[in-house]
């Protein structure tokens, strides 16, 4: 017999009735909506649909209002290795106008693996799936190395249009401050790819160009608020996981400093000892492992607008941030019981999450809405 308080419920759906679990807190409900192997990134299209990447290679289209799951085909040859696989994606400023969607990924080539990030035509077919046509790689970590961590590869647009992309060191620590290098990097790109004039390093040439920010570790998030500042959340090594305001030519100082250690017992000396390096505005030690960043502003939790939410892996939770000017501070943890790889807000402000699926494993996709009376 259905009792409420077994926290089980019955979502109905168009084409067939699936059991969902909802678990309600103070905060928010959380309900288990449906999973995927080892999903990383997901984009709201226009009509609702959710766009979700697997990292073995796979994309999928998830409808909220049908529950059903279809493919978008066409993604090029990923490599799924340790921390590598299909990563971010996101849709072009003017998607509805143009359908463009860009996506990162490992690849392989000369020298082992890097991130790519490539752009292409969605094309949605009747069937609830589509493919990716057009597909060209617009982007390229500079060099491929050996070793499966610290792609980064997230991916955002600014409301100017411009592309911006995380690329971490790739767990080879100096390349974050050669400029020869566009690892342990943030760059900023025209939207096809291109390298804007006014880059603070475009004179340099060659990859320098692309940089906006160096000395950087693993760059896992990265969204702007609504003043257009752009933030982003990075892991540190053993300690020191950060939140930085990203701001044009800086340099946040990895491997040089940092408020962690390495993980071989190696100290490394701290922010405050190189005033020149750019320090966190949030550092965490114990560390939460972020793993994606979104800014609030819908109208289902209005307490929450102007705040941001970051996902944690070993932490197994969500953070909340509030923010004032410059300044963050870590403002409430939610703790979750379960890895948290991407944060997003829906069309009608609920916050999306996706469960971390790495080592084979699959991922919860979970909506949080305002707790029932």
């Amino acid at each position: 017999m259905f009792r409420f308080h077994d926290l089980r419920i019955l979502c109905a759906t168009v084409a067939l009735l699936s059991a969902c679990t909802a678990t309600t807190g103070k905060s928010f409900t959380t309900t288990e909506i449906v999973k995927f192997d080892s999903p990383w990134a997901m984009a709201f299209l226009p009509d609702g649909r959710l766009l979700v990447t697997e990292m073995a290679g796979v994309l999928k289209l998830y409808d909220p209002k049908g529950g059903s799951t279809g493919i978008i085909s066409g993604v090029p040859a990923v490599v799924h290795k340790g921390q590598g696989g299909l990563g971010d994606i996101v849709l072009h400023p003017q998607y509805p106008s143009n359908g463009l969607v860009y996506f990162s990924y490992a690849e392989a080539g000369d020298g082992g693996v890097g991130a790519a990030v490539a752009r292409a035509r969605l094309v949605l077919d009747e069937h609830g799936g589509g493919t990716l046509a057009d597909v060209r790689v617009i982007w390229r970590q500079v060099p491929k190395t050996s070793g499966a961590g610290h792609f980064g590869h997230r991916i955002a647009f600014d409301r100017d249009g411009k592309l911006w992309i995380s690329s971490s060191e790739r767990q080879k620590f100096d390349p974050a401050q050669d400029m020869g290098s566009n690892l342990g990097k943030i760059v900023r790109l025209n939207d096809d790819g291109s390298v804007p004039a006014d880059n603070p390093f475009a004179d340099r040439g060659g990859v320098a160009a692309q940089v906006w920010t160096l000395g950087h570790r693993n760059v896992l998030g990265l969204a702007f608020d609504s003043h257009g500042q752009l933030w982003a959340d990075e892991m540190g090594p053993r300690g020191g996981d950060e939140l930085n305001r990203i701001e044009r030519g800086a340099n946040y100082g990895y491997p040089i400093v940092s408020n962690g250690d390495h993980y071989d017992g190696r100290t490394i000396p701290d922010h405050d000892t190189r005033p020149e390096f750019r320090a966190p505005v949030i550092s965490w030690t114990p560390v939460i492992s972020p793993s994606s960043l979104a800014f609030y502003d819908g109208a289902l939790f209005p307490q929450w607008k102007g705040n941001a939410f970051i996902g944690g892996l070993s932490s197994q939770s969500l953070v909340r941030i509030e923010f004032q000017g410059a300044t963050a501070r870590e403002a409430q943890r939610f703790d979750m019981g379960r890895r948290i790889r991407a944060v997003k807000q829906g069309p009608d402000g609920a916050l999306w999450l996706l469960e971390d699926g790495t080592n084979g494993g699959r991922g919860w996709l979970l909506k949080l809405t305002p707790p029932r009376p």
